[in-house]
């Protein structure tokens, strides 16, 4: 499990650093990154619970998509794929592997809040317009994980 482990940590730095310095992740992470989660979650939990919960957290983010939808065509007046990047959706889409449907809830909004306010902070430091929403959200992954495994978070898979 150790090597799972790493594995994910590095997948999540490495997406981090390609999406924050040139806003292109090599494609093959994000299949990385939901196989990881996906063993770390199907391991603590019982396969009906994975399969549910994947289920539900999937529901979330189609959700999520479709308010992007909304808001990019009837407030922003933009077309979806100018409002968000083919590596989000990507990333959206295999963290539905994570973690049970409230945690997956709450890590998901929390990360997208983290994101706003990093973007917030360093935006004077960067040249591109554009958000880097999966670095972003990974390296609030990689603190999540880490914070899990380090005993500070109880529970990511339970609740």
């Amino acid at each position: 499990m150790i090597f799972i482990k790493a594995l994910l940590i590095a997948t999540l730095i490495a997406i981090a650093y390609q999406d924050i310095k040139e806003r292109l992740v090599y494609w093959f992470l994000f299949p990385l990154l939901g196989l990881t989660v996906g063993i770390l979650f199907y391991t603590q939990t019982l396969p009906e619970l994975f399969l549910v919960s994947t289920l539900i957290n999937l529901i979330i983010v189609c959700l999520f998509y479709l308010v992007i939808v909304i808001h990019s065509f009837f407030i922003l007046k933009k077309s979806f794929r100018e409002v968000i990047g083919m590596g989000d959706i990507l990333m959206f889409f295999f963290l539905i592997f994570t973690f049970s449907s409230v945690s997956f809830i709450v890590t998901f909004i929390s990360a997208i809040v983290f994101s706003f306010i990093a973007h917030i902070l360093l935006k004077k430091n960067i040249k591109k317009e554009t958000v880097p929403l999966a670095g972003y959200m990974s390296v609030f992954y990689v603190f999540t994980y880490l914070a899990f495994w380090f005993g500070t978070i109880d529970s990511l898979y339970s609740v």
